[in-house]
């Protein structure tokens, strides 16, 4: 007989790694069927799913091209653009969020505690975590195809400056990323509507602050640093570095931050609903 052949000691660590990983992504299988059955409801509240889309819009036009005409040029990365150039990647980001936040804040909250759908989902195969993955991924769906009008609107406007702007609609989707990740993970601790006051007090003040409208260099020192260190303000600047083709380093900071934002959200999120719903 031959002799069994054992696993050598400085392997096992790996192995044993390994089949954790496998494991832990197995409990998102299933996560595209959650996404099939949001698109088929969006199909009855289309204008509910595109009024998210016009926020934005108004936005440009009536800053963009209204005050816009009273600003002229901004200087950005030591070239001139005019305002309406300058703020329009930033509200593609803003455009994005919009999408990624209505879905996993406000919908997610009346599944999870009135329709009581996810308790349906669980009599399937499905785990916690696909529920968690499937809802964040058609959130950052939803912000992304908000982004894809967005950006047709910015190119037939002569916004867009650069080929680098290909790549700004999957940016925007790992903007909606990080912002599902989040606002899933942040509804699981809601207790009532009224604690959505909270999600309006930290969207505005983003839109308002995440250098959308303004140059950082206009902010002071110490509050620069707290801008730099909020979300939107990474999807803004990674968006603006594509649609206007000042491409840099910088970049990949955007793109860490944004990713590791969004996976530490669906990680928070899945465990959540795991305490929630099969506790």
């Amino acid at each position: 007989m031959s002799a069994v052949t054992e696993t050598p000691e400085p392997v096992k660590p790996l192995v044993s790694w390994t089949y954790r990983i496998a494991a832990e992504l197995g409990q998102f299988r299933g996560a595209g069927s959650v996404v099939a059955r949001n698109v088929r409801v969006a199909r009855h509240g289309l204008v509910v799913v595109l009024s998210g889309f016009f926020e934005p819009l108004f936005y440009l036009l009536s800053l963009g091209v209204g005050i816009g005409a009273l600003v002229g040029k901004v200087d950005y990365q030591g070239t001139p653009v005019g305002y309406q150039q300058f703020i329009a990647p930033g509200l593609l980001a803003v455009s994005a969020m919009n999408g990624a936040v209505a879905d996993s804040t406000f919908n997610v909250f009346w599944k999870l505690k009135y329709a009581r759908i996810y308790d349906g989902m669980l009599a399937t195969p499905l785990g916690p975590r696909a529920v968690a993955a499937g809802e964040i991924c058609w959130a950052l769906l939803r912000g992304a195809g908000y982004a894809t009008a967005f950006l047709l609107i910015l190119l037939v406007a002569g916004y867009v400056q650069s080929w680098w702007a290909v790549l700004a609609v999957p940016a925007a989707t790992l903007v909606g990323l990080a912002f599902a990740g989040a606002g899933m993970a942040a509804t699981t601790f809601m207790r009532s509507w009224q604690d959505f006051d909270l999600v309006h007090l930290v969207v505005l003040p983003l839109l308002l602050l995440s250098t959308t409208f303004y140059p950082l260099s206009t902010y002071p020192g110490g509050f620069a640093l707290l801008v730099q260190l909020t979300p939107l303000y990474h999807g803004v600047e990674l968006e603006r570095a594509l649609v206007l083709g000042a491409v840099d380093p910088s970049v990949l900071v955007h793109l860490l931050y944004l990713l590791a934002m969004g996976t530490a959200g669906l990680l928070v999120a899945g465990r959540r609903l795991e305490r929630l719903l099969l506790s």
